[in-house]
């Protein structure tokens, strides 16, 4: 039996709906309907009563319901007197800066809440330079795009974002549909990073399954100059929607890519677990948990868990 399972089963109960629960809890119906009936398994009892109108527990529900409140509020207080007892150490976290623009000031202000002690170092370089600092063991934990790479370090799926063809107001020509594919834009003038970084091989990826070679005519390794550039008409870009997050939308137009591969997958890299230090391993939770909180809230343009 595990923690989750319970924190899982009591929202259900509180809720008296799988789809509303599955939904604040960030999972899909099926997977939360999953993990209840193996909960019931391996009690080899019947929990709930499932119906169209939503879920009620069975007088074994309501009894293990009751437990399983006392033993989350037993695992929060544990939680509580660890954090009192004011972890210290140091430990530094890298983010690319689409990343760092939404989750950034989150991060470092939900570290400083949790833990005051621990002396907090943020680098926010582009995907290339940060998985060589982490090869260098200069950062201890990174959100990372290229899963190649990321074989080396210990790696957890952290959420995917969809890309957009963004341009400022002023260019043209850019198309008028709401989605487009990379065939439709082929021959659209764009800025992107150098091919040592995340989103440039991606999209180079991309190219070569549908034998296109996207138009690229800038190379910028900056992103607020290379949005500078784009917001002045110049050219066009290929970024995620956190790009936006620091200017807004107003001063620009998006168009959503689809096709296969086009998403960017967000990884949540760090050294080892035998290597990171407790403030890393705590860094880490936190990481994780500012990241799908900012989804949840909104406020990752195309992000998806």
């Amino acid at each position: 039996m595990k923690i989750r399972q319970l924190v899982y089963f009591v929202r259900t109960v509180e809720l008296g709906s799988m789809g509303k629960a599955a939904n604040e809890l960030g999972m899909a119906t099926s997977a939360l309907s999953q993990q209840i009936s193996r909960l019931e398994s391996e009690l080899a009892t019947r929990l709930l009563q499932r119906s169209a109108t939503g879920v009620v527990p069975t007088d074994a529900g309501i009894a293990f319901f009751r437990q399983a409140q006392l033993a989350l509020r037993h695992i929060e207080e544990a939680g509580r007197a660890a954090q009192q007892a004011r972890l210290s150490g140091h430990v530094s976290v890298g983010l690319a800066p689409t990343t760092a623009s939404v989750m950034g000031l989150p991060l470092i202000q939900t570290m400083h809440d949790r833990y005051p002690d621990v002396r907090f170092h943020m680098v926010e370089s582009l995907s290339g330079h940060l998985t060589t600092m982490l090869n260098a063991r200069q950062l201890d934990l990174a959100i990372i795009f290229n899963a190649e790479a990321a074989r080396r370090w210990s790696t957890e799926p952290l959420l995917e974002e969809r890309l957009f063809l963004i341009a400022g107001k002023s260019f043209t020509p850019f198309p008028t549909d709401a989605q487009v594919s990379l065939e439709e834009i082929a021959g659209i003038p764009l800025a992107m990073p150098t091919n040592m970084h995340g989103l440039r091989a991606l999209l180079a990826q991309a190219g070569r399954q549908l034998n296109i070679t996207p138009n690229v005519t800038l190379e910028i390794d900056s992103l607020a100059i290379l949005m500078d550039v784009v917001k002045a008409g110049l050219v066009a870009t290929i970024q995620p929607g956190a790009a936006l997050a620091r200017l807004g939308n107003s001063e620009f137009k998006m168009a959503e890519l689809t096709g296969h591969g086009l998403v960017r997958r967000n990884l949540l890299a760090s050294l080892s677990d035998e290597e990171l230090s407790p403030a890393g391993l705590a860094a880490r939770v936190v990481m994780r948990d500012v990241a799908l909180e900012q989804v949840r809230l909104g406020k990752w343009l195309g992000a998806q868990l």
